[in-house]
C-alpha cells in the first residue's frame, strides 16, 4: 500500500488514500512505550467566549500538531484527561469528538483515542498558524467563499421543503439569540453553523457535504478557540441577518446564480470583517 501527497499548500495538506482501509493503530507510542501520562502541560479550562470542549480540543490538537503525541500514540483516558482540564468527563468526550471530525484521532472501542496518521487518514487539515496570519487567513476564506457558494446554488436546485423550513427555523434561531446580546453568542453561531449545514445537505451531494463538513469544522474550532475569541461578536447582527435572509430568500426562489452570489457577497464580507481585525499579523 503507498500513499502519495498531492499537494502542500502554506496552510494545509491533501493526501490520498489508497482504496485498503486503516488498519488498526498499536496503544504504543513511537518508541513502544504504552501511553499513560500526558506529554503535554495541560491548561485547566475557564469558562469564556467558546465552550469547554471547543477548548479542550483546541489544546489536544495542538500537541498532537507539535508532535507532542505522534501517529499511533494513545491519549490519556476520559479520567485523566477530565482531571488535568478540571472539567466533566462529557466535557472530554466530546473534545475527542470534535478531534475525530478533523482527523486528528480515531476511536476504538474499548480501547480509547488513538492520533492518526495523516498520510492514511486522507484528510485535509489547516494549520493553526495561518490563522494569525492575515493573507493566509484570507486565502482561506476565499476557499471556503467558492465552495459554500456552490453548495447554495446546488441546494437551490434540489433543497425540499423540509430544508427550507428548517432554514427558516435557524434564521429565527439566529434572530432570539442576537437579541440576547452577548450572552446569545453560542446559540448564534450554532444557529448560523446549522443553517449552513442544511445547505450543504439540501445541495444533496455527498462528497462536497462531507467535505464542507471537514473544513467548517477545523476553521470554526481555530477561530473560535486560537485567535479570534471575539469573533462571535463581530459577526452577529442585523447586517449578517440580512445576508442570511438572502440567501434563504434565493434557494427558496430556487434561483442557483442567485444563491450563489447571495451566499458568496455573504461569505465574501464575512471574510472582509475577519480579516480586517487588529490582532492579525500582516503577513
Amino acid at each position: 500500500m503507498s500513499y502519495k501527497l498531492l499537494s502542500r499548500p502554506p496552510c494545509g495538506e491533501i493526501f490520498h488514500r489508497s482504496e485498503a482501509r486503516f488498519g488498526s493503530t498499536l496503544p504504543l507510542d513511537s518508541i513502544g512505550r504504552r501511553v499513560t501520562e500526558p506529554r503535554f502541560p495541560f491548561q485547566p479550562l475557564r469558562s469564556g467566549n467558546v465552550t469547554l470542549a471547543d477548548a479542550a480540543a483546541a489544546q489536544l490538537g495542538e500537541a498532537i500538531r507539535q508532535g507532542r503525541f505522534t501517529p499511533g500514540d494513545r491519549l490519556p483516558g476520559e479520567q485523566q484527561l477530565a482531571g488535568e482540564f478540571g472539567v466533566s468527563r462529557p466535557v472530554v468526550r466530546e473534545a475527542i469528538s470534535r478531534l475525530q471530525q478533523e482527523g486528528l484521532v480515531e476511536k476504538q472501542h474499548g480501547r480509547g483515542a488513538f492520533v492518526t496518521d495523516p498520510a492514511r487518514s486522507g484528510v485535509f487539515r489547516i494549520s493553526p498558524s495561518c490563522f494569525a496570519k492575515r493573507q493566509e487567513l484570507a486565502k482561506l476564506l476565499e476557499m471556503r467563499t467558492g465552495i459554500e457558494a456552490d453548495a447554495a446554488a446546488l441546494a437551490a436546485v434540489h433543497r425540499r421543503p423540509a430544508d427550507l423550513a428548517e432554514m427558516r427555523a435557524e434564521i429565527a434561531r439566529m434572530q432570539e439569540a442576537d437579541a440576547r446580546g452577548r450572552d446569545g453568542a453560542a446559540a448564534w453561531v450554532a444557529a448560523e453553523n446549522a443553517f449552513y449545514a442544511v445547505i450543504a445537505r439540501a445541495a444533496g451531494n455527498e462528497h462536497l457535504r462531507a467535505f464542507l463538513r471537514m473544513m467548517t469544522a477545523q476553521i470554526d474550532l481555530h477561530l473560535a478557540s486560537v485567535v479570534v475569541k471575539n469573533a462571535m461578536a463581530v459577526e452577529r447582527g442585523s447586517t449578517v441577518l440580512a445576508e442570511h435572509r438572502a440567501v434563504l430568500a434565493a434557494v427558496t426562489a430556487g434561483s442557483a446564480e442567485e444563491a450563489r452570489a447571495a451566499a458568496r457577497r455573504h461569505f465574501s464580507a464575512a471574510a472582509a470583517r475577519l480579516v480586517a481585525r487588529a490582532d492579525l499579523a500582516d503577513v
